[in-house]
């Protein structure tokens, strides 16, 4: 049991990569069949994994009809950046100087910048998350680097309710760039203003693509 456990977790580990990275969206189906060949892992575990996902708000299970990535609410977008503003910018607000982990923040702005110049909408969207992902750990706290790996896969499941990726994803790039400028600094509270700003903007053109998309239900939506 201990074993087939830390198995779970380990396989609930890469699929919440998978979601993070944009390899599943929302409202696919996810075959036990696939996963558990591809991963070599016994129904049992990839069940387990299932469940452990599903108590993340990642996926949702329907019943006699399987398990399936989760579509978020309006209500979802508010609450993960309500989170997102508490733990993102109380970790770059303690910067006082150039913290150990810069050039691995400076590497995902210029991950996002290659991903840009290649047009890989996605890959600047992954990059984005990374960073982020980066920022949070300035806190130098495992639980919340625990917790942030959660609430950015389910970003990346907002994300793709964004039918132009790269309007969206494009003009932040530029942003991230500035609060590194002041993270380089050690201006802790000037990359916190950046930022709150940065993530208020963001919120609200994906509220406002959620609403517009509730005016327009898919076929899907109203099955």
């Amino acid at each position: 049991m201990i074993s087939r456990t830390s198995t779970a977790e380990r396989v609930a580990g890469v699929l919440r990569t998978r979601i993070a990275e944009g390899f599943f969206l929302p409202g696919v189906r996810l075959s036990e069949h696939d996963i558990g060949s591809a991963l070599g892992v016994s129904r049992n575990t990839l069940r387990e994994a299932f469940r452990l996902l599903t108590h993340e708000r990642l996926l949702t299970h329907e019943l006699n009809r399987g398990v399936f990535v989760r579509m978020l609410s309006i209500e979802d977008v508010v609450d993960l950046y309500k989170v997102r503003k508490v733990v993102e910018c109380s970790a770059v607000r303690a910067v006082t100087e150039k913290p150990p982990s810069f050039a691995k923040l400076a590497r995902l702005v210029e991950d996002g910048r290659l991903a840009e110049r290649s047009e890989r909408w996605q890959d600047l969207g992954t990059a984005n998350i990374r960073f982020h992902s980066a920022l949070a750990e300035l806190s130098e706290s495992e639980r919340i680097d625990e917790l942030m790996r959660g609430i950015l896969a389910e970003l990346r499941l907002v994300f793709h309710m964004m039918a132009d990726p790269r309007r969206f994803h494009e003009p932040y790039l530029k942003r991230n760039a500035e609060i590194l400028e002041r993270i380089e600094a050690g201006d802790g509270m000037g990359a916190e203003k950046l930022l709150a700003q940065y993530l208020a903007d963001a919120e609200n053109q994906l509220v406002e693509a959620y609403a517009e998309r509730a005016e327009t239900p898919s076929e899907d939506e109203t099955r």
